[in-house]
C-alpha cells in the first residue's frame, strides 16, 4: 500500500486547510485510515482515524475543529481543519492499516506533509 498525501502549507492563526491521501497498491483490505502528526520534539501522536465501517476517533486537542471523511470508491482520507492554532503546527502523516492473520496488522505511513500555522 502506498499513501501520497497532498494539502499541507502555511496558514494564519484561525485559518483553514484541507489535507487529502490517497491509496494505491494493495488496498482492498485496508480497515483504518487517518492521520498523526509529529511536532518538532515531539513524539508523533493521533489526530484523527476513521475505520472502513465508518467509526471515527478525534484527538481531544482537535475536536469539534478538524472533520475527518473517507471516499472508499477513491481510496482517500481527507483531513479538513479549521481554526487552525499555531499548536497545530506539525508534519502531518497519512496513516492506512490492513489486519494480517492471527490479529496482526500492517501498518503503512505517507511521506508526510508539512502543516505551519502562524500566530
Amino acid at each position: 500500500v502506498q499513501l501520497v498525501e497532498s494539502g499541507g502549507g502555511l496558514v494564519q492563526a484561525g485559518g483553514s486547510l484541507r489535507l487529502s491521501c490517497a491509496a494505491s497498491g494493495n488496498i482492498f483490505s485496508i480497515n483504518a485510515m487517518g492521520w498523526y502528526r509529529q511536532a518538532p520534539g515531539k513524539q508523533r501522536e493521533l489526530v484523527a482515524r476513521v475505520t472502513r465501517g465508518s467509526t471515527v476517533d478525534y484527538a481531544d486537542s482537535v475536536q469539534g475543529r478538524f472533520t475527518i471523511s473517507r471516499d472508499n470508491a477513491k481510496s482517500t482520507v481527507y483531513l479538513q481543519m479549521t481554526s487552525l492554532k499555531p499548536e497545530d503546527t506539525a508534519v502531518y502523516y497519512c496513516y492506512a492499516d490492513r489486519p494480517l492473520i492471527y490479529g496482526t496488522r500492517a501498518d503503512y505511513w505517507g511521506q508526510g506533509t508539512q502543516v505551519t500555522v502562524s500566530s
